[in-house]
């Protein structure tokens, strides 16, 4: 019986000028943080908001986020590149600038932009826990994205498989098929954010359940990630005899996190949002004008 499977050649380039190159991956960043702004601006107008809290918002979250992607590479998943030199040695510290030729890490974004979003929240003196719920129904279609752009890029793909949907990834020099779960990581998302776009748009949740957004993005991205990271090769050679690879231990915070913040503002009653900035804030009757 002849097996089936994908031979996977995608030139990473998806235009050149010249000797300047755009890759897919840089690419699909890009939708991915502008997919972000487009849908943070329609809950912006939706909820009738301050408009200048789409612009400022953008600015911390994606200044954050690869700020955070980048750093969480290096501590992560190359950490003795930066702790086994002296500190004044400046060919590996200047290396976590180097965003197009090193790696970024999603749990590295993930926390960069929790603390980028809590700084944009004290800025404007709103609750932290409004930013993080709309924030969650944006995230998921942003990472599906990325995880395209890894695909694009031949790269963090799983085990072999005999599956008919494996893929060889010739530029990574593989000669068996293995398993694309950057197609499964981006599939997943997806599906999580049809789920928490449904429950923002179509339900008074995010109005009046604080967190349960959140809670519920924490729980099932985190869980899909933890799952296939169980096929995924090791993106260290450290990793290799680990019971649980770093993808995976870092994940599990975040899924204990959800759980609590879910069990919490189930628990708690609904509280309408009442101190945000608006639009157009109602004038104050207890000012008089002068005449």
């Amino acid at each position: 019986m002849t097996q089936l499977f994908v031979e996977w050649n995608v030139d990473p380039v998806a235009f050149s000028f010249g000797s300047f190159e755009i890759a897919w991956y840089g690419v699909l960043w890009a939708l991915a943080l502008l997919s972000s702004l487009w849908l943070f601006a329609r809950m912006v107008r939706r909820e009738g908001l301050d408009p200048r809290l789409v612009d400022s918002g953008f600015l911390y979250g994606v200044l954050a986020t690869i700020i955070g992607a980048r750093l969480g590479h290096c501590l992560f998943y190359e950490p003795q590149e930066y702790f086994l030199h002296p500190f004044m040695d400046s060919f590996p510290w200047i290396k976590l600038l180097d965003i197009r030729g090193g790696g970024l890490a999603s749990h590295g974004a993930a926390l960069g932009l929790l603390l980028g979003l809590w700084l944009f929240a004290r800025k404007w003196k709103f609750p932290y826990i409004w930013i993080l719920d709309r924030v969650a129904v944006m995230v998921p279609l942003a990472g599906a994205l990325v995880r395209f752009g890894n695909l694009m890029n031949s790269e963090i793909y799983g085990d072999p498989t005999t599956l008919p949907w494996g893929f060889i990834f010739l530029r990574a020099h593989e000669t068996v098929p293995m398993h694309p779960t950057q197609i499964y990581e981006a599939l997943a998302y997806l599906a999580i954010f049809f789920l928490l776009a449904h429950l923002y748009w179509r339900t008074r949740l995010a109005e009046q359940k604080r967190g349960v957004l959140f809670g519920l993005f924490l729980i099932l991205l985190f869980s899909v990630r933890f799952l296939i990271e169980s096929i995924k090769q090791p993106q260290e050679a450290w990793e290799q005899d680990m019971i649980l690879n770093m993808g995976q231990i870092l994940s599990l915070p975040f899924i204990v996190a959800g759980g609590v913040i879910l069990w919490r503002a189930l628990r708690r009653p609904a509280q309408p949002y009442t101190d945000m900035p608006l639009a157009n804030p109602a004038p104050n009757p207890t000012i008089k004008k002068r005449k």
